[in-house]
């Protein structure tokens, strides 16, 4: 059974995440005249802050919710890769290495391939939470067990400089196994949380950047005949 105090980071976490989305619902308020949308429209600030394509590196703890009691937190890192298709959106790669255990019962070393689609909520501001689902393939250690599994989580991301974010996020996985720590017992199968401090570091945009800029300068020149031609009218 997993710790009151892993919940309660949990909730923290979703309650931080829902504020964020009052942020944007009131950054979206503020998009008004057409002028306003325009710019909105053709922001390029996800490639001043970040870039369409990031190495992501995490350290933090694993815990399993299984058969056993008495789950403990053990040590869990990760490497990664993502590439955005859209400053919203981005598709991540990685990699995962993490130990399961319970107290005085049992300890293994896992792996997880896993690639997932990602949702950046505010992608040209410097704090945004985001989220993640997908699915992966979990295997102990030399490939003694495997299983496939699909996973879903939640985070947030600073940008403490240029093309360099801090974050910190949690998933949960759902392994289609109940023999992941070595017993079948229960209706259900195995899942396990992870939770982590990671660092982004992108790179790539400028050429998108420019194509934004270029699309931007010929919609306001396209207005701007316009208005002249109703004027004359």
């Amino acid at each position: 059974m997993i710790t009151q105090a892993f919940y309660n980071k949990i909730i923290i976490m979703l309650c931080l995440f829902l504020l964020s989305l009052k942020a944007l619902a009131q950054e979206k308020s503020l998009e008004g005249n057409n002028e306003t949308k325009i710019i909105s429209t053709f922001r390029t600030e996800f490639y001043d802050l970040r870039g369409t394509n990031a190495f992501d590196f995490a350290i933090g703890t694993s815990v399993i919710n299984g058969d056993f009691v008495d789950p403990m937190f053990e040590i869990y890192s990760h490497f990664g890769y993502k590439r955005h298709i859209a400053p919203h959106f981005s598709i991540d790669i990685g990699y995962h290495k993490f130990n399961l255990a319970y107290i005085d019962v049992y300890n293994e070393g896992f792996m997880s391939f896993d690639i997932n689609l990602e949702l950046t909520i505010l992608p040209h501001s410097k704090f945004s939470p985001f989220l993640f689902v997908g699915v992966g393939l979990n295997a102990s250690n030399h490939f003694k067990e495997t299983a496939n599994k699909f996973q879903g989580g939640l985070g947030f991301e600073y940008i403490v400089t240029e093309k360099i974010g801090v974050k910190l996020y949690s998933d949960y996985s759902y392994v289609f196994s109940d023999v992941l720590e070595g017993l079948e017992a229960g209706n259900s199968d195995d899942t396990y949380f992870r939770l982590a401090l990671g660092v982004d570091f992108y790179f790539g945009g400028f050429k998108m950047k420019s194509k934004k800029h270029k699309e931007q300068a010929t919609v306001i020149d396209s207005n701007l005949l316009n208005d002249e031609y109703y004027i004359k009218k």
